[in-house]
């Protein structure tokens, strides 16, 4: 039971969790083991995919943009609690903290439905859209992309033989 067991059952978590199409983050506390599903918050184009900066204050875009229709459901893209609602620079932001630590962030909100502290299921209404959409993921400072997030819960597809059956339906 040194550090190096514990970082080969870490892996062999992280990748079960993968293969199940589930994303694990950071271990959390208490040695349970969050296993946290996303999905995207609307069903709406990608106007401006996640760019990471090259440096602090670069340019790049932190996040996705989606093109969404004025008063859009926007829902939480996995259970979560509310740690933030408010307006930055104009623009309304609610964040979601998830179990596994990241932390969620929608921007461009035409209305906010939720209240700080609030507990969230999966799916849950956060507010409306306006024009556009913009959803962050950050694990500590680091901003991630909200695509490789979807991408890992996406099912697993996989095809099957069917020349036995095709000849089974022709005798």
């Amino acid at each position: 039971g040194g550090p190096m067991s514990r970082s080969l059952r870490l892996l062999v978590l992280v990748l079960a969790a993968t293969a199940a199409g589930t994303w694990v983050a950071d271990a959390p506390p208490a040695g349970q083991a969050a296993v946290v599903t996303y999905r995207p918050p609307v069903d709406a184009p990608v106007i401006d995919p996640f760019r990471a900066p090259t440096s602090p204050y670069g340019p790049g875009n932190r996040g996705i943009t989606y093109a969404t229709v004025p008063g859009t459901v926007v829902r939480a893209v996995a259970p979560g609690t509310v740690s933030f609602t408010g307006v930055v620079a104009g623009v309304r932001y609610v964040t979601v903290t998830h179990a596994d630590g990241l932390r969620s962030s929608y921007g461009g909100l035409a209305s906010i439905s939720v209240i700080q502290g609030a507990v969230l299921a999966a799916g849950a209404e956060v507010g409306r859209a306006g024009d556009t959409l913009h959803l962050g993921i950050r694990r500590g400072d680091e901003y991630l992309d909200p695509e490789a997030l979807f991408a890992a819960a996406a099912p697993l597809v996989r095809l099957i033989p069917v020349a036995e059956f095709d000849a089974a339906a022709t005798s």
